[in-house]
């Protein structure tokens, strides 16, 4: 197959997956496994009650639910999906038209506010950069009252394991800046495996410490808008043939994808629970099969038409969005209001 300019799967010098599908040169399958070990249930790490007054400041708490279920990702029926995603629009290509993750299923399906302050922040210099000039491992022992060994270090990242091993359980007894020190460590492992883990899957990088300094400011941050500006950009690596592994917060995806397109949806699953995302932790979709997964896959994303697709205005049913309607919810675009139905 020739690389003609003109075709859809060739954006800026990218060569787009859906280039090579039947290709029978390549045989093509997403296989994000070592993400799916950095976004399970976080092993070593039990939530301590006393945690929870920060984690609620933060904004995380709903976070912290979705981490305490197991999450297994479908893996045939997210590569089918990501076989549609355009980078330019950051949408994906159905037979109907575009469609995407916004930040609604944002705020529904992992129940974070999108509004406040933007989440940023620098990879590799971001040391430079933190308050009053001091060294970034200096700050760490500050914040978290310990230092790893070199050999839990490459660069600014850390050993999941040596999280684990070190903030695994809260002594008894401890006082106040200890609890917070065990607070900062576990919302950096939140923030690390569950919203922005990348495809190493066992690192921590430390750029989460200027937030976690103010653990009562947190909660002002849109970690909300961040996830899905993650999400986008870890679709749109994987979306290119050569690359094989797919980070980001995956339980999003595949949420969204169960409540869009019904017809994708496990059987089994009816029962209404918050955030939305938490209704699927008992899925288990299997590891076998996965070639022919996604080829039954892509066939059924071939016949979809509109009347296939939930939305907001169109209802999703009296287990979802009617069932919110007449309850007192938080209204999770504006952080201090309540929506009544």
């Amino acid at each position: 197959m020739g690389d003609d300019p003109g075709r859809l799967y060739l954006l800026d010098g990218v060569a787009h997956i859906v280039g090579v599908i039947n290709d029978e040169r390549f045989v093509y399958t997403i296989q994000p496994r070592r993400c799916i070990s950095s976004v399970r249930r976080q092993q070593g790490m039990r939530l301590d009650e006393r945690y929870v007054p920060y984690l609620q400041m933060a904004g995380l708490y709903h976070l912290e639910r979705l981490n305490d279920r197991w999450f297994r990702l479908d893996e045939p029926l997210v590569s089918a999906f990501a076989e549609r995603w355009r980078l330019e629009t950051h949408t994906f290509h159905m037979p109907f038209g575009e469609c995407t993750i916004t930040l609604q299923d944002v705020a529904y399906h992992l129940g974070f506010p999108v509004d406040g302050h933007y989440v940023s922040g620098c990879l590799t210099d971001f040391h430079l950069y933190i308050e009053g000039g001091r060294p970034a491992w200096q700050w760490f022992h500050e914040l978290l009252g310990v230092l790893p060994l070199e050999n839990q270090v490459q660069k600014f990242a850390v050993n999941c394991t040596w999280f684990q091993e070190t903030f695994g359980e809260c002594p008894d007894g401890a006082d106040e800046e200890t609890i917070r020190h065990f607070a900062r460590a576990y919302i950096m492992m939140l923030l690390g495996t569950q919203l922005f883990a990348d495809k190493s899957s066992n690192r921590i990088h430390i750029r989460w410490l200027p937030y976690v300094a103010r653990l009562e400011e947190m909660g002002g941050y849109s970690w909300g808008s961040a996830a899905l500006a993650w999400l986008y950009r870890c679709i749109c690596r994987v979306a290119n043939r050569h690359v094989v592994k797919l980070a980001g917060p995956l339980q999003l995806l595949q949420s969204w994808i169960f409540w869009r397109f019904p017809s994708f949806r496990p059987t089994g699953y009816d029962a209404f629970s918050w955030p939305l995302a938490s209704r699927w932790s008992g899925y288990n979709p299997g590891i076998s099969n996965k070639e022919p997964r996604v080829q039954m896959a892509r066939l059924k994303i071939d016949l979809l038409q509109p009347r296939d697709v939930s939305c907001p205005s169109g209802g999703l049913g009296a287990s979802a969005y009617d069932v919110m309607a007449v309850c007192d919810v938080p209204d999770l675009f504006c952080g201090g209001r309540v929506a009544s139905g």
